[in-house]
């Protein structure tokens, strides 16, 4: 079992601080949770604690952008896409400004928090924000390796990291570049594509799948926003139908992304796994991605059905 992201972010911070005295980093009274606490025991003049004041942090971020300052903003999601929203809009990314903000305990695997504090809307938010990047990592390097990227593009940056661990994926071998996906599986009948942790049930189903005869395509898309087109488009050309999967609502998440791009570029069967329009609820993670069906038997399951009709 490998590392939580959020655990990989604090990890790829302390790297950031020891190589570039410009990154500065900013958290809402959530350190340990978000692994900034790693950051702020080695580089305390750069580390900022602005406490439960989400909308002001942004605003802090901006100003210290301005002055030519990296900074790495840092919460749970839902408190940073949606607290904040109006000032991520007008302060960062309507003026373009070099804000990092990089978010833990996303999606429905923060567990017994319950809904109240599952964001299952966040990669809606902010990929609908002109100017802004959005990267969901699948496993602990590519989340090192995206910290790293994110901070050597100018511009507003989303990354949105996961509480629970995530099995190893890529090896130390692996290069990450935003706004590239990653093809993990061959397959021409059904592809496969799926950001974050769900990367890891599409491999498992695409495995359970083979013993089938089903040839499954799996595609890793960790940047959501410049969404690879190339490769989703080659997928839409070579196999019969594509299916998407995700810790996010089906509505403006991943699947609304590959959806419109083959509707515009390559119309294809698309069938979406995710949160279907609903809130989570109070669970442990494992529980909940049950209740919620994602899981790779799920995805088995939607594949089979769709390349049959």
């Amino acid at each position: 079992m490998g590392k939580a992201t959020r655990e990989s972010y604090g990890m790829a911070l302390v790297q950031l601080g020891e190589s570039n005295e410009d990154v500065v980093v900013l958290d809402a009274d959530l350190s340990k949770s978000t692994k900034t606490n790693g950051f702020k025991s080695k580089f305390d003049d750069r580390f900022f604690n602005i406490g439960i004041a989400e909308q002001n942090m942004m605003g802090v971020a901006a100003g210290l952008a301005n002055v030519g300052k990296i900074p790495f903003v840092s919460t749970f999601a839902v408190f940073a896409t949606g607290r904040a929203f109006e000032v991520i809009r007008n302060s960062i990314c309507y003026p373009k400004m070099n804000v990092k903000i990089a978010v833990t305990h996303a999606g429905i695997t923060v567990g017994e928090d319950g809904g109240s504090h599952q964001s299952i809307e966040d990669i809606a938010l902010m990929s609908a924000l002109p100017n802004m990047t959005v990267i969901v990592p699948s496993d602990h390097r590519e989340a090192m390796a995206a910290v790293h990227a994110a901070a050597e593009i100018k511009g507003p940056v989303y990354l949105r990291f996961g509480r629970c661990n995530t099995e190893d994926i890529f090896d130390d071998n692996y290069k990450f570049e935003i706004g590239k996906g990653v093809e993990i599986k061959s397959g021409n009948d059904v592809a496969i594509i799926a950001t974050g942790m769900m990367v890891q049930k599409a491999i498992k189903a695409a495995e359970k799948l083979e013993k089938e005869n089903i040839s499954a395509r799996v595609i890793n898309i960790s940047t959501i926003k410049p969404i690879d087109e190339e490769i989703i488009l080659k997928a839409a050309r070579e196999t019969k139908a594509i299916v998407t999967a995700e810790e996010h609502s089906i509505i403006g998440g991943l699947g609304a992304m590959v959806s419109s791009l083959v509707c515009d570029k390559h119309p294809t069967i698309v069938k979406k796994i995710g949160i279907n329009d609903v809130f989570g609820e109070s669970g442990t993670p494992d529980e909940l991605m049950e209740k919620y069906k994602l899981t790779d038997d799920e995805i088995v399951r939607v594949v089979k059905e769709t390349i049959t009709k």
